[in-house]
């Protein structure tokens, strides 16, 4: 995009920004169609598998192992993400996004090729390493192509993307698995793939990098060590696992002496993978901590509303996630509308009131009860989605704004790290929760000597039921107290999630409001006093 030109020497005029060129406009056009190919990989990706389940299952077997279809691919990209993003930084973003866009690709054909549960676990992981490449060089990339004050509009765009890919993606999935192979599944995402590769190939911002520091092997390798831990603690904990039995208590001590090594190892690395000195810039680490709470909140949630929705409410779902649209379609307005309007009001008042919204749209859900209308389900879901979309990507802009643009790439995958981290937690913390109340609840509710009809008293398990044939077979009386505990529950955590975001709240109203660089100041301030950009020929 940019190439730096070095000064004659013996000149002392100051540096002036060159112009931006009506050919780089035309380019960056052709770009972002690229990255919104990636963009719409990864969140297809995300929701179109949850479909084909059932005849994976069916072919393959392993149903004990299923769940970790979507667990290894999370825990390969959320470790991978902030690595990513500070290759991008040293190499390039061109190189980078495309071995992720590779990986991503070789992931799918292997796992459309799969013959057993544990390879395709294994090939969903590759693909996840791909995932945590493209999402943060593709925000960083945004960033290198349009100044803060042109940034808005093309995030709020990526982000309205995402949330259609999370409505359509399962309506393909269930097109596929009803009219092809369920491996189709996989294979659809190559000739998008390709696409994108193609695109990105011939025009992609070249920015120029200093490679001739020493590569931070030692603190990608603990910052991997400690994250991978951490998540296995989440993801087992309580469940393969007590929380206090050996194997979670002696992950736990890993990921906690990795990460006491990663930041005495980071404090003295010549080219950290994750600099200590982002943390001391305010508006970074106010940001991370409001997008890891929000995460918690929001995240944690929605994996308990599609069974809420439909046992409770009585929302139809054909397939997987339909009972999300409207969250969906809220945060889709929420990032275009916030996109749009954040070079005239700035970041501030998104990520003010974003939180309010999203904390009023889940207290108002957790009002719903066994009786409560659709309607109101829906306009709670908006309320609460435009909540998000207000939010999520204007943290990211913040802390772009005020950091050097040569560790654009680590910021945002930083922040992108934070997030990741949020849900994870999010899933783990509010699914506990959930599943002590329901216990409480079913004390509460059953009728005496009625424990004997439960199975179990996991929320999902008794969902299922609910939602089974196997619910004929119950009388109504145990029935409807199943459905009255885990409606008051799920409702339960709504509150708990709501008040993760208020904290997230009080935490947005720290960060300061800094004037969003305009595009003269945003690439001149890419230029060292003795050299100046100009545009690449």
């Amino acid at each position: 995009m940019f190439k730096l030109k070095r000064k004659k020497e013996g000149t002392d005029a100051p540096v002036q920004a060159a112009p931006v060129d009506p050919k780089i406009k035309k380019t960056r056009g052709f770009i972002m169609l690229g990255l919104a190919l990636g963009m719409l990989l990864a969140g297809l990706d995300g929701t179109i598998v949850g479909t084909s389940l059932p005849h994976i299952v069916a072919e393959l077997g392993g149903m004990d192992l299923y769940a970790w279809l979507f667990t290894a691919y999370m825990l390969a990209q959320t470790v991978m993400i902030p690595i990513g993003g500070k290759l991008s930084d040293r190499y390039g973003r061109k190189p980078v996004f495309l071995a992720g866009m590779l990986l991503f690709l070789a992931g799918s054909i292997l796992a459309g090729l799969s013959q057993s549960m544990e390879e395709l676990i294994v090939f969903r992981a590759l693909q996840g390493l791909g995932g945590g490449v493209m999402m943060p060089v593709t925000m960083a990339t945004v960033a290198d192509l349009y100044a803060p004050t042109e940034r808005g509009k093309i995030q709020g765009m990526l982000g309205a993307i995402f949330a259609v890919t999370s409505i359509i993606g399962p309506l393909i999935g269930g097109f596929i698995v009803d009219n092809m192979d369920w491996r189709w599944v996989f294979y659809v995402n190559v000739p998008v793939g390709i696409a994108a590769i193609v695109i990105t190939s011939f025009k992609f911002p070249k920015i120029i990098v200093d490679r001739s520091k020493r590569i931070d092997y030692a603190g990608m390798t603990l910052l991997t060590i400690s994250l991978l831990s951490f998540l296995l603690v989440l993801t087992w904990g309580g469940s393969t696992y007590d929380w206090d039995s050996i194997e979670i208590i002696g992950l736990s001590l890993v990921s906690a002496v990795a990460l006491v090594a990663f930041i005495l190892v980071e404090r003295k690395a010549e080219d950290p993978v994750l600099p200590l000195h982002l943390f001391k810039e305010p508006i970074f680490s106010l940001g991370c901590i409001a997008l890891m709470l929000m995460s918690v909140g929001m995240f944690g949630v929605i994996s308990y509303l599609p069974l809420f929705l439909q046992t409770v409410i009585g929302m139809s779902a054909t397939y997987s996630g339909e009972v999300l649209v409207p969250l969906m379609l809220g945060s889709m307005v929420g990032s275009i509308v916030s996109g749009f309007a954040l070079k005239r009001f700035g970041y501030k008042i998104f990520i003010v009131t974003g939180p309010v919204l999203g904390a009023l749209g889940l207290f108002l859900l957790s009002t719903l009860h066994v009786g409560s209308s659709i309607e109101d389900a829906i306009v709670y879901l908006v309320i609460t989605g435009v909540g998000l979309g207000f939010t999520m990507a204007n943290y990211i802009v913040a802390a772009q704004n005020v950091v050097r643009k040569s560790e654009i790439g680590i910021t945002t995958s930083g922040l992108s790290l934070f997030r990741g981290l949020g849900g994870t937690i999010g899933v783990a913390v509010l699914g506990s929760i959930v599943n002590r109340r329901m216990v409480t609840e079913l004390n509460s509710n059953l009728p005496a000597d009625s424990f004997d009809y439960l199975p179990t008293t996991d929320v999902t398990s008794l969902g299922g039921i609910l939602l089974s044939p196997e619910a004929d077979s119950i009388p109504s009386a145990i029935l409807e107290a199943i459905r009255l505990s885990l409606s008051n529950s799920i409702t339960y955590m709504f509150l708990i999630g709501a008040g993760f975001i208020v904290i997230a709240w009080v935490t947005s109203l720290f960060i300061r409001s800094v004037p969003l660089k305009t595009a003269d100041e945003y690439h001149e301030e890419g230029a060292p006093p003795e050299k100046e950009l100009v545009p690449e020929q």
